[in-house]
């Protein structure tokens, strides 16, 4: 395959270069980090854009509600326009929303920027069943767990880094910060990234109209969204509720909090793993073992923190987002195996729009959870959530006995 991109074509024949899987895995993270930045500094952001303390929440949850629709609404183009060109042109909407965010001087230029950076964002979720289709399926798992190991690392990096950047150098260097990193993946792109002619004849409409059949048609990917659904809710309700405990409960300051984070991003190391196993057929033990890391972990982090205990939060963190981690890339494996080439846009729209909304209810969750009971009672909602995970498994399992493929 031809690394210029104005003239190579995608092909299944040839495997795409180790540099181009790495420089997706890169890209991914860094688009998907963009959600995460202004998280941790909405107290900041608020107070010199004129953001009420009451309305301050906004300034991350529209960036939120503009991926959610960009899932849906921009991620199915996938099928029907040419993904080369489709990326590169979320990637540059981003880079100029991520601009406007930097040089806003008050609130309204500022959450129109934020939400075009959600939506724009959504380009992650094109490359990868792009890059996807370039690889033979025997080595399909392998390479989504190295572009996925990628993108949990930037979610989990994203938030102590705009926590260190801003307090060396105010907030707007974080968004003029990725804004440059994004110019830098997009130079990239357009010198490594294949053409590839969507496979699909359809209206956009129609593309839009077809998804609820691909949902009823499709059981590998109701099954597989809704076990990423409960899985992601954990993963958002660990990491919403976490540094409140951290910082009320054993006295942590911001940066050690940060410095914490870091520690939960060793799990997308979990990711290539995974993908290695799914690969030789161990799709079942891999989302067995995931789950029960998400469901044990954490419920015994109600243990590790009521004994203080911040190496043990640490370390079932890291077990909770490699459990988190080991579905998701065992899921979109084998999603992308069951829909044809002209469909995998859609395919992964849908599974991603589920997994999403379960983030949301997570994200939920971990506040009202923590602020009800405290984080005994964030726990003990983990673990059932975990609780969950098993039936749901094991109907999968009773299911698939009774309909095999």
């Amino acid at each position: 395959m031809q690394h210029n991109g104005s003239s190579a074509t995608a092909s299944v024949d040839q495997e795409p270069p180790r540099a181009f899987v790495t420089l997706v895995a890169i890209a991914t993270g860094a688009l998907v980090a963009n959600l995460y930045y202004a998280q941790p500094l909405v107290a900041s952001i608020g107070a010199e854009l004129g953001i009420s303390d009451r309305m301050a929440g906004s300034i991350t949850s529209i960036t939120q509600i503009g991926y959610g629709a960009g899932l849906f609404l921009l991620v199915s183009l996938a099928d029907i326009v040419e993904n080369r060109r489709l990326v590169l042109t979320t990637l540059s909407l981003t880079i100029v929303a991520l601009i406007a965010a930097a040089v806003s001087t008050v609130a309204v230029p500022f959450l129109i920027a934020s939400f075009v950076v959600g939506v724009c964002s959504t380009g992650a979720q094109v490359l990868i069943p792009f890059v996807s289709h370039l690889v033979p399926p025997e080595r399909r798992g392998r390479t989504v767990g190295n572009i996925m190991a990628g993108l949990l690392t930037g979610i989990m990096l994203a938030r102590p880094a705009s926590l260190f950047i801003a307090a060396s150098l105010g907030w707007r260097a974080v968004f003029w910060g990725s804004a440059v990193l994004m110019v830098l993946i997009l130079v990239a792109l357009v010198r490594m990234m294949p053409k590839h002619a969507a496979k699909g004849r359809m209206k956009y409409s129609q593309i839009l109209g077809s998804m609820a059949g691909l949902w009823l048609t499709i059981p590998a990917l109701r099954w597989r969204a809704a076990f990423q659904f409960l899985m992601f809710a954990a993963f958002n309700m660990f990491w919403t509720a976490a540094p409140l405990m951290l910082a009320e409960q054993l006295g942590l300051s911001q940066r050690a909090i940060g410095f914490f984070a870091l520690a939960g991003a060793g799990g997308a190391l979990a990711a290539p793993l995974a993908g290695r196993l799914a690969d030789r057929g161990h799709s079942k033990m891999v989302t067995l073992g995931s789950m029960l890391l998400v469901g044990v972990g954490f419920l015994a982090t109600g243990w590790a923190a009521a004994i203080s205990s911040v190496v043990g939060l640490a370390i079932l963190a890291f077990l909770l987002d490699a459990g988190v981690q080991g579905n998701q890339v065992v899921s979109q494996r084998i999603i992308f195996s069951a829909a044809g080439q002209e469909n995998r846009g859609r395919i992964n729209a849908l599974y991603m729009t589920v997994t999403f909304a379960g983030g949301a209810l997570g994200s939920l969750l971990g506040t009202v959870t923590y602020q009800w009971g405290g984080w005994s009672t964030s726990a003990l909602a983990g673990g059932l959530l975990g609780v969950l995970l098993i039936v749901l498994f094991a109907l999968q399992q009773v299911s698939a006995s009774r309909h095999p493929a």
